[in-house]
């Protein structure tokens, strides 16, 4: 009955059509430290201002309602780690403002990206103190 009842998910269109829109996210990242390094910049601080610039695009088109759209549309393809991650710290801000800055900017801003904070710093740690153990054998 289920399958009766679910439409086919596109799924060929679905996977180029996030292939595409992560790798046009990812080619506008290197773009400007293309451009920076071009411009004089060392190579680390290039790369700084396009992580940034990514960034920056991702919370100002949340601010707008623009990233959801576009998001419906190239699924996964917006899940690229650096702008993915901004827009699920952006968006429940901008939702729970009304609540208060406290009550709701500050404790809803990490309600989706806060699981993640908390295991992979623990993961690392975790990962640091083994490498240390192991290092001095």
């Amino acid at each position: 009955m289920n399958k009766k009842a679910v439409p086919k998910s596109p799924v060929i269109k679905d996977c180029i059509l996030a292939f595409l829109v992560g790798g046009l996210l990812c080619a506008m990242g290197q773009a400007v430290t293309d451009m920076m390094t071009r411009a004089g910049a060392e190579i680390k601080d290039a790369r700084l201002l396009g992580s940034l610039s990514l960034i920056a695009l991702s919370i100002v088109l949340t601010g707008l309602n623009v990233y959801d759209n576009i998001a419906k549309r190239a699924g996964a393809g917006t899940l690229v780690p650096i702008t993915g991650f901004a827009n699920a710290i952006a968006a429940p801000a901008i939702e729970f403002k009304s609540e208060g800055y406290v009550l709701g900017l500050g404790a809803k801003m990490f309600t989706i990206a806060g699981p993640v904070l908390v295991y992979g710093i623990t993961a690392s740690v975790v990962y640091g103190l083994a490498l240390q153990i192991l290092s001095q054998f």
